[in-house]
């Protein structure tokens, strides 16, 4: 008897090719913790796959031509002779351009295979993360902004009309809600803390057509207020909206021990939202979920998480 599609998980070693300055938060570690949390017997059903390079054309659905032409023209350019600043807390190396197309590749391949039946949802364990990075920006450790170009191939590819990204990292994913503002059939959901950087994702910022919900939450709030925040504001839209098929910015950076945050979750907190997600995915899309690596910077906690993140993508 065949047994049902498990997850993907899609990343590449030229994910670790993207170095920050000595100190930098978003560093190579980040992603070889989450790696190795993922290297053991419980995770052996993961499909792993190597993430394709994004196509300049992939990156100019989310993004203008001018940004993609800067990022892996100018500033690779200049990368090549050491860091780069892009902006005060986004830097690039040599191997970012790679890293960065990489990245936006892996989600890319990840829906591919959930709509193919390849694998009933996925997981991206990439860097940069992207859900800071506008259409004409790249900004806050984030080159290219990689859920929404997955967002964007899903509805050049598919012809789907409904894509919605649900983005529990701490920090408002001000990229997302740029690219998704003034499209009804983009919907964009976020908790965060607040006031945090960017500064953006008050409760009043709702999209040309009621497509972004923001739940901001206080330095201090706990599992009880985020969970609260998604029953009440979250879950309902999303429901309503109907989706049909949803992305995950999942950052891991709301944990109590992070140090870029003040939030006091834990792992079990970041269990429950890819569990609730799910549980909606099954209802309105066939239970299409693709999730992508965004924040999280205390190593431990960033594994932890990653692991009972991974685990419930498996489990549903």
């Amino acid at each position: 008897m065949a047994t049902a599609p498990t997850t993907g998980l899609i990343t590449h070693p030229d994910c670790l090719g993207h170095r920050t300055p000595e100190g930098h938060p978003e560093r190579v570690a980040r992603l070889t913790a989450v790696l190795d949390s993922l290297d053991t017997e419980e995770f052996q059903p993961l499909i792993r796959l190597k993430a394709p390079l994004a196509t300049r054309e992939d990156l100019a659905l989310a993004h203008s031509p001018e940004l993609v032409s800067f990022i892996l023209d100018e500033a690779a350019a200049q990368a090549g002779r050491g860091f780069v600043g892009i902006d005060a807390d986004t830097v690039m190396s040599v191997g970012s351009s790679a890293a960065a197309l990489r990245a936006a590749g892996a989600v890319i391949r990840a829906v591919d295979g959930v709509m193919a039946g390849e694998f009933a949802n996925a997981f991206c364990p990439i860097r940069p993360p992207g859900h800071h990075a506008e259409r004409d920006r790249a900004m806050g450790f984030c080159l290219f902004n990689n859920v929404a170009v997955g967002a964007h191939h899903a509805r050049v590819k598919y012809g789907l009309t409904r894509i919605a990204v649900i983005d529990f990292d701490v920090h408002h994913g001000n990229g997302t809600q740029d690219i998704f503002f003034d499209d009804a059939g983009l919907f964009y959901a976020s908790t965060h803390q607040s006031p945090l950087y960017p500064g953006t994702g008050g409760a009043s910022e709702r999209g040309a057509s009621g497509n972004i919900v923001n739940a901001p939450l206080p330095p201090g709030a706990d599992g009880m207020m985020f969970r609260a925040a998604f029953e009440r504001m979250i879950f309902p839209a999303l429901e309503s909206f109907a989706p049909e098929f949803i992305l995950i910015s999942a950052g891991f950076d709301a944990h109590r021990c992070d140090p870029l945050a003040e939030m006091a979750l834990d792992e079990s907190d970041f269990a429950w939202a890819t569990t609730e997600i799910l549980r909606i995915a099954a209802k309105c899309c066939e239970g299409r979920v693709v999730s992508a690596l965004e924040g999280g910077y205390d190593l431990g906690a960033l594994a932890r998480s990653a692991k009972a993140h991974v685990r419930a993508l498996m489990e549903a």
